[in-house]
Order: C-alpha cells, then sequence, then structure tokens
C-alpha cells in the first residue's frame, strides 16, 4: 500500500500553481544553516516485536509517576479514576473519532453533556456550563474573551497567582486584549483589586492560587462590580470545589476550570478536559455549545444541541469563538467519575486530600531549615529549602522520589523562586509514601 498520496506530477502541479520552481523556494525564508541536507538518523524498517522492545527500553528511561512516591501537580493531579469509568467511556456507543450531536441519533451523547454541564454548574456555583472547552488554561482564554465581548472593554488584569502556563495561553489566545500581569507572589495577599480601572473588561483570579493559597474572593468581587468589570475564577484542581466555597458563592461571573482530576489520568500532559460556567445572563456570549433538555412532540423527554455561537455553525462575523471540537471523551469520564462519587462522596474524596496535605505539610515544616509558605491550602502547598529545589529534587529523584515541581522552572528569571517547591498530595499518596520523601528530603538536607 502507498502512503504518501502524491505523485511527482501532482508536486511539479502544485509548484507551478503557487509560483515557485521548487520545493527549496518554499523555504527560502529559512536560513541554509538551519536547514537538514541529509536524510534523518533513523534506523532502517524493522518487526514489529523488535519496535515494541525498542520502544519500551525508550519508556522504561522515565520514572513512572504511579510507580514511585510522587509529590507533583502544578495543574495536573494523580488522582484515583475508578475502573468503571474506563469500562464506560469506551463502549462503542461513546468511543468514536467524532462527537455526534444529530439529536435523532444521539441521544445518548447529548444526555451526557447536559449532565457533565449540570455536574460543572453544581460545582462551581454558576447558573449554567457548556461543553465545549478543551483544557483550563484554554477555557481560561475564552474567559477573558467572552468577557471583552460583553463589557466591551479592552484590558484584562491577571492575577500573580494564576498558573504561569495558562498565563501564556491567554496572552497567545485573547489576541487585540490589553493584558496586564501582575507579579507572583508565593504567601498570597495579592492587592489586585488596586489594578482596577475604567477600561478593565476582568479580573483573572485562580483559587486555591498557583502556590496553593486559598482566597477569599467577596472582596475582589464587590470591587469588580463597582468598577464594571468581570470577575474570572480560574480553578486548575476541581477537587477543591468539594471543600471549599465555590467560586459563584464568592461573586465570580465567569469561571474557568480544568477537569483533568476526575475520571482523567495525567496522560503525559493532555488530553484533559476545560469547564466554563457563568451566570445567565452571559449565556449568549459562551464559547462552544450547549445541551439543553426539551420534550419531543409526544411530550417525551429528550436532549438538543441547544446554543452553538462557534464559526462552523453560524456567520463568522457572529461567533464567539473557532472551537473545532471538544474533549468529548474526557468530559465523558469527568461525569461518570463525579457521578459514581456523588455529593458525599465527592466531599469525603476532597477531606481527605486536604488532610494528608495538612499532615504532610507539618511534618515537611519540622526539617531543619524547611520553610511552610502557604498558610490555608487545599492539597497543594509551597515550601522554601535552604538550598536549590532544582538540586534537591534531583537527589531525590536518585532515591526514587518525586518531590514536587521546582517553581524555579515555572520562574526562571526570578531569583526568590530558586528554593521554592510546589508539593502536591492526593488520596493516592499513602503514609509510606509521605514517609519517603521527610526521610529523603531529611537526608539530602543533612
Amino acid at each position: 500500500m502507498r502512503y504518501l498520496p502524491l505523485t511527482d506530477e501532482d508536486r511539479q502541479k502544485m509548484l507551478a500553481m503557487i509560483g515557485v520552481a521548487s520545493v527549496d523556494d518554499l523555504f527560502i525564508d529559512v536560513p541554509k544553516a538551519a536547514r537538514l541536507t541529509r536524510p534523518l538518523d533513523l534506523p532502517d524498517h524493522t518487526g514489529e516485536m523488535e519496535v515494541g522492545r525498542a520502544i519500551s527500553a525508550l519508556a522504561a528511561q522515565n520514572m513512572d509517576a504511579g510507580a514511585v512516591p510522587s509529590f507533583l501537580g502544578a495543574g495536573l493531579y494523580r488522582h484515583f479514576v475508578p475502573a468503571t469509568v474506563d469500562y464506560l467511556i469506551q463502549r462503542g456507543e461513546f468511543l468514536t473519532a467524532y462527537t455526534p450531536y444529530q439529536p435523532e441519533i444521539s441521544q445518548g451523547t447529548l444526555q451526557t453533556l447536559f449532565e457533565f454541564q449540570t455536574q460543572v454548574a453544581l460545582l462551581t456555583g454558576m447558573a449554567v456550563a457548556n461543553a465545549s472547552m478543551y483544557d483550563g488554561a484554554s477555557a481560561t482564554a475564552e474567559a477573558v474573551l467572552m468577557a471583552r465581548r460583553i463589557t466591551r472593554r479592552s484590558r484584562a488584569v491577571l492575577s500573580g497567582g494564576l498558573h504561569p502556563h495558562y498565563r501564556d495561553v491567554v496572552r497567545t489566545l485573547a489576541i487585540g486584549v490589553d493584558i496586564a500581569n501582575l507579579p507572583p507572589k508565593m504567601e498570597g495577599g495579592e492587592a489586585i483589586c488596586a489594578f482596577l480601572d475604567a477600561d478593565t473588561a476582568c479580573v483573572v483570579v485562580q483559587n486555591p492560587d498557583f502556590f496553593g493559597n486559598i482566597r477569599d474572593l467577596k472582596e475582589i468581587s464587590a470591587a469588580c462590580k463597582a468598577a464594571g468589570a468581570l470577575l474570572i475564577v480560574v480553578v486548575t484542581e476541581a477537587l477543591s470545589l468539594g471543600a471549599i466555597q465555590s467560586p459563584g458563592e464568592m461573586g465570580a461571573d465567569i469561571v474557568a476550570a480544568e477537569g483533568q482530576s476526575f475520571g482523567n489520568g495525567l496522560n503525559f500532559g493532555g488530553p484533559t478536559v476545560g469547564l466554563l460556567a457563568t451566570q445567565d445572563r452571559f449565556v449568549r456570549q459562551m464559547p462552544g455549545r450547549l445541551c439543553g433538555q426539551t420534550v419531543d412532540v409526544d411530550g417525551r423527554r429528550g436532549w438538543v444541541l441547544t446554543l452553538s455561537t462557534r464559526e462552523q455553525h453560524i456567520r463568522r462575523e457572529k461567533a464567539t469563538s473557532n472551537i473545532c471540537t471538544n474533549s468529548g471523551l474526557c468530559a465523558l469520564a469527568f461525569a461518570i467519575h463525579v457521578a459514581l462519587l456523588g455529593e458525599e462522596g465527592l466531599r469525603r474524596l476532597a477531606a481527605i486530600n486536604h488532610e494528608k496535605a495538612v499532615a504532610l505539610a507539618s511534618k515537611l515544616a519540622d526539617l531543619p531549615g524547611v520553610e511552610l509558605v502557604t498558610s490555608a491550602f487545599f492539597n497543594e502547598f509551597t515550601i522554601r529549602l535552604p538550598s536549590s529545589a532544582v538540586a534537591i529534587v534531583d537527589d531525590l529523584v536518585a532515591k526514587r522520589v518525586l518531590a514536587g515541581v521546582p517553581l524555579s522552572r515555572l520562574y526562571p528569571d526570578a531569583p526568590e523562586f530558586a528554593n521554592a517547591l510546589l508539593v502536591a498530595v492526593t488520596e493516592m499518596a499513602e503514609e509510606s509514601d509521605m514517609d519517603a520523601l521527610v526521610e529523603g528530603l531529611r537526608g539530602v538536607l543533612a
């Protein structure tokens, strides 16, 4: 079977059509020194078994977060995913390369999306949620663009406690928005209200923030309302919504969140599932899709795609986004996991996470030279070490312990973060895992 669909004749026709003589002419803007003038250094073809062994050997060079004590977080969290989740999402009715929306044949898909939206609205304390976000970071950028459309203002103030990767995504996707980045502050207590002005469309605050601090957002919400701006609350650890006051209860106008903690593994960083919820009055400015419940001519309950303001469905100039697909299977996994937990299970799981984090933070703070920076947290906190966090983490990796994320990797140009370490604790951390970290760190610091 031929896998290259183009013949030399096809290529010549295309080159002639665009007015260049050769393929090299297409890359004329790339400096010659940067061009590869030899074949790729790849081994010759081989059998499937041999390829499998080679790939397995390469994969074995990684340290699997599930095979050693791991305290990695910073936006993605290792939680237990019940086997039921994988079993159900792999049923033929759901496992498809495309998310079907036709109500005549897709009632199951539409119902799960409707239930997903309902769960997200309840978790965030908001009136309405959609079902079309790629991940938390791009959902945050969509929220900023949505705030600009609603307020017709052009400035967005981003808290210093916002995940730095989320900041980068907002800066990339929110084209035309004047972004004001506040400096990061590990201890929290940021005076963000002072940066509001008459051109501010929104203030974006993460809770708990990137360093683990839990914030009371009511004062910020009141200040935003007084200034005519919207409050966007970002949540990177959705499980925290089972323990702390929801963004809606604290006066959020839009909530953008990452739902990976429910039903989805780390997946080498993706795919994940973005959440976006808002107040009723802003529903027509939501990006993506929204499924609704209705009745047919016989009065039977059914589900339909109620609102879809992306440019594939309506006139381009009227579209609120160009989201081309959604994380449908990840959203289904989220919905199944949340349904399995139920309200009581969610609160209990959140409590377990918090209790374990408090216990580990206390043990680490007792070590000589270690300072607990975050005073009020959920399941993630920052500690300050007596020397380079990167070097200490590397030493602990040699002891087969993944101690956390050195903050200097996220803020390489800020010397105050050189010794700071972000530690996440979930229900997956056994007592022996926490002891391994404490004793390992004690040994490294001795």
